[in-house]
C-alpha cells in the first residue's frame, strides 16, 4: 500500500488542480495516472448549477455511447408477459414474482440491472426499499421499465449508461475504459456531454454546467475545458 500511495503521490502531481485541460490533453492524463493494475474505468462528473430539490430541475434518463463502455453487466428480466422474448434476446435471468421473492428473502444480487415490464411494477415496487439505495430501481425515464424488452436489453450490451444528478447537483457516470483508443473515449465524451447539455431545465438560471472532470478508478480528477 505504502508503494501504491507513493506512485499515487507522483501521479496527482502531474496534475495543475487550477487548470482547465483541453480534452485530448485529459485524456492523455487520465491514461498516464491510471494506477490500478486492471483496465480501469473511465468516468466522466459534471457539477450543474440545478437546485434539485425542485422535480422540474432534476435530470435524469439514459443515453447508449457510440463506442460503449468496455463492461460486460448481467441483465434481470422481470415480467409477466415476456418472458419467451427476453431469453432470446439473451437476459442473464428471467422470472416473475419469484425472482422478486429471492431478491428479498434470499439477498440475491448476481446481476447489474434490472429491466421489467409495467405488469410487475406493482410487485417491484413492494422491494423499491431494497433496490433503490443500489440504484437497482428501473425507471421509465432510463428505458428500464417498458413493454419492449428485446430492444431494453439490445441497447445495455451495446453500451447503455444511465445519469441522473444528486442532492448536490452532480451527475456521475461511465465514459469507457482506459484501454480505449483516445477517439472512442471523445466519442463518448460528446455524446454525454452534448445530452447533459440539451437536458438544462428551463428553471435554471445562470451558467449551467459549472465544471466538468475525467478520473480513473483511484485516480486523481482531472478538470476539463469547455463551452457552456
Amino acid at each position: 500500500m505504502k508503494k501504491l500511495t507513493k506512485k499515487r503521490k507522483e501521479l496527482i502531481n502531474l496534475i495543475d488542480t487550477k487548470k482547465l485541460y483541453p480534452l485530448d490533453e485529459a485524456i492523455d492524463l487520465i491514461k498516464k495516472t491510471a494506477v490500478t493494475k486492471f483496465d480501469s474505468t473511465v468516468e466522466i462528473a459534471f457539477n450543474l448549477n440545478v437546485d434539485t430539490r425542485h422535480a422540474d430541475q432534476q435530470i435524469r434518463g439514459a443515453i447508449v455511447l457510440p463506442a460503449g463502455t468496455g463492461k460486460t453487466r448481467k441483465i434481470l428480466v422481470l415480467t409477466k408477459t415476456k418472458e419467451k422474448e427476453a431469453r432470446e434476446a439473451g437476459a442473464d435471468f428471467v422470472g416473475s414474482t419469484d425472482l422478486i421473492e429471492k431478491i428479498k428473502k434470499e439477498n440475491w444480487f448476481d446481476f447489474d440491472i434490472i429491466v421489467a415490464t409495467p405488469d410487475i411494477m406493482g410487485d417491484l415496487g413492494k422491494i423499491g426499499i431494497i433496490l433503490g439505495p443500489k440504484k437497482l430501481m428501473p425507471n421509465p425515464k432510463t428505458g428500464t421499465v417498458t413493454v419492449d424488452v428485446e430492444k431494453a436489453i439490445n441497447e445495455i450490451k451495446k453500451g447503455k449508461v444511465e445519469y441522473k444528478t444528486d442532492k448536490q447537483g452532480n451527475v456521475h457516470t461511465i465514459l469507457g475504459k482506459v484501454s480505449f483508443d483516445q477517439k472512442l473515449l471523445k466519442e463518448n465524451y460528446n455524446a454525454i456531454f452534448n445530452i447533459i447539455k440539451k437536458a438544462k431545465p428551463a428553471a435554471a438560471k445562470g451558467v449551467y454546467i459549472k465544471n466538468v472532470s475525467l478520473s480513473t478508478t483511484m485516480g486523481p480528477g482531472i478538470k476539463i475545458k469547455f463551452e457552456n
